[in-house]
């Protein structure tokens, strides 16, 4: 496993992440995503990714109760806060209240003192930036919380948010959590070069289209048993990628991993680690040997030409667009 510094802080992460979004208290049970993690761990991943709202705060349960034992200073453990985790009008948001209330049932379901990355799971239009601003600092002053990031934010949006902690002495942001693969890359655009101005790091999520870039769905055929797109907790995230004009497109990168002794999983990750923006790229998995078989991914280095195939490949279906906002997938 190779690390990287997560964007020009000195914290390191691993560069592949294990993340728990639909997977842990979904479409696994807990034994399953211990498993899973434990792969990832004797793999080499120290960077943990979860959420406060995934299977309804269930997910942090389980990732606190998988990583149980381990020594907390070899790990680091992000979550994020603000989607809606309960019934009352405030919990939701990124106003004063529901953050440090948020950051306290996020430590007490993952079972830590502190939060070594708090992300803002959106941009929040109904709270002042200076009140999220602020109530994020104060929790990094407690020890509670060591970094902030945000997750999907907009160039002007990271820009604004950049601009007035510097204004008002605040911790600095240091991560962004965006989407992006080979066939999503509406983020080179505008975002990562307003990022790395300020010196802010890309922790990306579902760097393989949700199992697609993997090769698994073929154009004509049934989808594998088993797989999200059968599945009642993850069919309506990826069925925006399996039309047949992607699924064909996909199958074109398949002599260009064989070319690479790997297989498309593992070169779909490693041309997205081949960008030195992206400071970690996160995995899912419902089985340990699929994490044994994604970690491969790390270290590898691609040709230029084999960048050049791949990206001439998925020419006619990666979605590049800085204006072309709705994925086709969503994710709370």
């Amino acid at each position: 496993m190779e690390y990287r510094h997560l964007g020009r802080s000195g914290l390191m992460v691993s560069e592949l992440a294990y993340g728990n979004w639909i997977t842990h208290a979904s479409q696994v049970d807990d034994d399953a995503a211990v498993a899973c993690v434990h792969a990832a761990l004797d793999a080499g991943i120290t960077t943990f990714d979860t959420a406060d709202v995934y299977a309804a705060t269930e997910a942090e349960r389980v990732l606190g109760k998988a990583l149980k034992g381990q020594r907390r200073e070899g790990l680091e453990i992000f979550t994020k806060v603000y989607w809606p985790t309960g019934p009352g009008r405030n919990d939701r948001g990124l106003s004063r209240k529901h953050i440090v209330e948020s950051c306290n049932g996020s430590l007490k379901r993952l079972g830590v003192d502190h939060i070594d990355l708090y992300q803002a799971h959106r941009y929040d239009h109904h709270t002042p930036l200076e009140e999220t601003l602020r109530a994020f600092d104060d929790l990094v002053r407690s020890g509670k919380v060591l970094y902030i990031g945000v997750s999907e934010w907009r160039a002007e949006e990271i820009s604004a948010a950049v601009e007035l902690a510097a204004e008002m002495g605040l911790d600095r942001i240091v991560s962004n959590q965006p989407q992006y693969s080979a066939l999503w890359r509406v983020i080179e655009a505008d975002v990562i070069p307003t990022s790395n101005a300020a010196g802010i790091g890309q922790i990306v999520w579902s760097p393989l289209a949700q199992g697609v870039l993997t090769g698994k769905y073929l154009p004509g055929e049934d989808h594998p048993a088993g797989s999200r797109a059968t599945s009642a907790e993850g069919t309506g995230f990826v069925s925006g990628w399996l039309r047949d004009e992607v699924l064909v497109a996909v199958q074109k990168l398949k002599p260009i991993a064989e070319s690479q002794n790997l297989t498309l999983g593992q070169l779909s990750l490693a041309w997205v680690l081949q960008n030195p923006d992206v400071s970690a790229a996160i995995i899912g998995a419902s089985r340990p040997e699929q994490v044994a078989e994604n970690v491969k991914a790390s270290g590898i280095a691609l040709d230029a030409d084999v960048m050049t195939a791949i990206n001439g490949a998925l020419a006619d279906v990666a979605i590049t667009d800085p204006e072309h906002t709705k994925s086709p997938q969503a994710r709370p």
